[in-house]
């Protein structure tokens, strides 16, 4: 059976981050994508203008309908908006904890406004961090949780993603993206020990929405019963290749998407 994944996050009506950019990469990678909204938000690929948080009684009476009726092979949660919701989410998702849990800590966008208040990231941390299968951390969301410096280096990045995995969460993939040079490495953390992801920079402005692409691809892949190395192996190629193939798209003039449907689209 086709494997059928839930986002938990905010929305994007540029189509290249957030719920928008969720739907499309489950579809991609062949999963059948759900959506609870958590936030409103108007923004584009320059940046984010107003985000209109959804009440969190009706983000619970979003994810409860889902599983009263639709059996979820995982979840992937993005944008939170606020502590009330991150509470919900957790104690909704603690009623299924079978199901695996991919946490995107979304806590800035890529123009640089700020998408989660201090006492979110606390919140986040007490309740959602113990429930993640996997939590997905650019360097800068890294060091906010950990209240540390920015790591600059591979040896700084397994003992922040060590730090991060003794919050609670069972793997950490700590993303390189933040590192200066050429190359483009992610960590991955689990209870066995650490591996790391090798990539290469791609040059381009094209990168709105990669983090929410890469944390989806990953639960999608979960979903339909990879390894968490297989399926984190897996979601950054396909990220590697949306991205290389962004140019393609013709979206706004600041940062614009990836280009998830790259392998179907002539």
């Amino acid at each position: 059976m086709i494997a059928n994944i839930l986002s938990i996050a905010g929305s994007d009506p540029s189509g290249g981050a957030g719920i928008q950019a969720d739907l499309k990469t489950f579809s991609a990678r062949g999963t059948y994508g759900m959506a609870a909204m958590t936030a409103l938000t108007a923004q584009n690929t320059r940046g984010v203008t107003g985000v209109h948080e959804v009440p969190s009684a009706f983000v619970s009476e979003q994810i409860t309908a889902i599983f009263d009726d639709v059996s979820v092979s995982a979840i992937k949660i993005g944008m939170i908006a606020n502590a009330n919701i991150a509470v919900t989410i957790a104690d909704c998702l603690r009623h299924h904890v079978e199901v695996p849990v991919v946490l995107d800590p979304v806590m800035v966008a890529k123009g640089g406004h700020r998408l989660l208040p201090e006492d979110a990231v606390e919140a986040l941390k007490e309740h959602l961090l113990p429930l993640a299968a996997l939590l997905t951390p650019n360097l800068p969301e890294a060091a906010a949780l950990l209240d540390e410096d920015v790591a600059t280096d591979r040896d700084t990045m397994i003992a922040q993603a060590q730090a991060l995995r003794g919050l609670g969460p069972q793997a950490v993939l700590l993303k390189g993206g933040h590192l200066d040079g050429e190359d483009c490495p992610d960590l991955l953390v689990t209870a066995e020990g650490h591996q790391w992801l090798e990539g290469k920079r791609i040059e381009t402005e094209n990168t709105h929405g990669t983090g929410c692409t890469l944390s989806s691809a990953i639960a999608a892949e979960i979903g339909k019963g990879l390894s968490l190395s297989d399926a984190a192996t897996e979601a950054k190629t396909y990220v590697a290749d949306a991205i290389a193939a962004s140019d393609a798209l013709a979206v706004g003039s600041g940062h614009g998407p990836t280009h998830h449907f790259h392998a179907f689209w002539p």
